[in-house]
């Protein structure tokens, strides 16, 4: 009676969890290959297009000095574009870091003890009220300027912003999310299979969310209209472990529709060992587990679909319903095969080996089918990789599947504990940090120094807004708390 009931949750499972998967990727083959026929690129700004202008890049650092220098360089390589750096209480030469790089359009916002370091969402928030300040002083419409978030060490791949603008020609477009890619994918096989899970299967599933406008919003490579952000309040990033899966749940909400794009990528460094990619896992299910209390108000929102509240309430219950249930059955099932082929003593009958033959290919196929689909969507999305190969990291992913049972475990241990501090995911150096920084720069005390022009009162005396290229001597420490400015509209 037991088995029977096991098997039959086991199907009820895999069928379930087969037809969101399927689904979503199915459909995002097909709508990355309307995308490339149509050669989505940075063209005629049609008749009533709500295109942005502008754009921010918000870039959040905690002793980030290894790594925000190239960063800052490669993202100045668009001219409509400024970039706000939140210095999140450095103890290195982060801030030192950016003084000797940026231009002057390069904002360094400075956030300091006991009010820094509570988290990536309290550091948005505090450099979104630079980028309100910035385009109310230059008289910018919110609805025509975007703001993007990226990662210390991320980057977009060549000309990405031209793919992002053009999806905003659509006023009710609130945010875009680009698909990762591991700049160190080739570092090993755990940086090849986080290339393979983010660029190979979650960018195509992300493609087939895209026409209910339910993509999911990540914390690199995250594009928001700087209205869509401002209809949510002043504090648009929450607390929540998984800030950007709480926002795009928020915006959804409101009534913005969001997207993405095959037509271009963000890069970001991979983890190098298992015990970080557990942490990192770990602190990503916890947040993915913790915006399930925002079912209900999805379900009761009269801005989404019946189709889009169902596809996100799949999406929500991903660790509750399909990976932590999975982990069990999975190894039960596998436990009878084996106790049934051991029971066997090795002599099967006519009938009794083919049973045995049919049950082992099943177990395969149901086990390391999906996996193999897996290899097949990297393999489209990145022929370099070879067919033979996609192949072998498809049968690997079912290995990798055992970082998600063993995090996802963790993070509900967590979520029943109570427990939400982090420590944050140490970047490897690109070398180029003693290139960046001339003599000068290297010589200055760490934080912001004195000779730097001040923008506008700073919301907290414990923060300050500068701009990185050198004005006269001032000190931002002085600077006397003010209410944050209200919302350009």
């Amino acid at each position: 009676m037991l088995s029977v009931l096991i098997g039959v949750l086991s199907l009820l499972l895999i069928g379930t969890g087969l037809l969101y998967f399927l689904t979503t990727t199915v459909y995002g083959m097909v709508e990355s290959q309307r995308l490339r026929r149509r050669e989505l690129t940075a063209g005629k700004t049609p008749a009533g297009s709500a295109r942005p202008v502008a754009v921010y890049y918000l870039v959040p650092c905690l002793n980030e000095e290894a790594v925000i220098g190239t960063t800052i360089q490669r993202l100045l390589v668009d001219e409509e574009v400024r970039v706000v750096v939140i210095d999140d209480a450095s103890e290195d030469r982060t801030a030192d870091v950016v003084q000797a790089v940026g231009g002057d359009r390069t904002l360094l916002w400075s956030r300091r003890l006991p009010n820094a370091r509570k988290g990536k969402g309290p550091a948005l928030n505090a450099g979104l009220r630079v980028v309100v300040a910035d385009a109310k002083a230059r008289g910018l419409d919110p609805d025509l300027v975007l703001v993007g978030v990226m990662d210390a060490d991320g980057y977009l791949s060549e000309g990405g912003l031209s793919h992002v603008l053009p999806l905003f020609d659509e006023p009710l477009i609130g945010g875009v999310q680009l698909g990762v890619r591991i700049s160190n994918r080739d570092t090993n096989l755990l940086t090849t299979m986080q290339d393979f899970e983010f660029w190979g299967m979650a960018a195509t599933a992300q493609m087939g969310r895209s026409k209910l406008g339910t993509v999911s919003l990540g914390g690199n490579g995250q594009f928001t209209r700087l209205s869509a952000l401002c209809s949510l309040g002043g504090v648009p990033w929450s607390t929540a472990l998984t800030e950007d899966l709480d926002l795009a749940l928020r915006l959804m909400r409101a009534g913005w529709r969001l997207t993405t794009t095959s037509q271009a990528a963000v890069y970001q460094e991979g983890v190098v060992s298992v015990k970080s990619l557990i942490r990192q896992r770990t602190r990503w299910y916890q947040g993915h587990m913790s915006c399930i209390k925002q079912l209900r108000g999805m379900w009761g929102s009269p801005a989404l679909s019946n189709l889009a509240v169902l596809e996100v309430s799949a999406y929500l219950l991903i660790p509750w319903v399909f990976i932590l249930p999975w982990s069990i059955l999975f190894h039960i099932g596998l436990w009878e095969l084996l106790g049934r082929l051991g029971n066997s003593g090795g002599s099967f009958g006519s009938s009794g080996l083919l049973v045995t033959v049919i049950t082992l290919i099943a177990w395969y196929l149901l086990g390391f089918g999906p996996s193999l689909f897996g290899g097949y969507l990297y393999y489209r999305q990145d022929r370099s990789v070879g067919r033979v190969r996609a192949v072998v990291l498809g049968h690997a992913l079912l290995l990798c599947n055992y970082v998600a049972f063993v995090s996802c475990w963790l993070a509900a241990f967590r979520t029943v504990k109570g427990l939400t501090g982090w420590e944050k995911t140490v970047r490897n150096s690109d070398g180029d940090l003693e290139r960046l920084l001339p003599q000068q720069a290297r010589s200055v005390s760490r934080g912001v120094p004195g000779r730097l022009r001040k923008l506008h009162p700073a919301p907290h005396p414990a923060e300050s807004t500068v701009a990185t290229r050198p004005m006269t001597r001032r000190d931002p420490a002085t600077s006397a708390g003010t209410a944050p400015p209200a919302a350009p509209r």
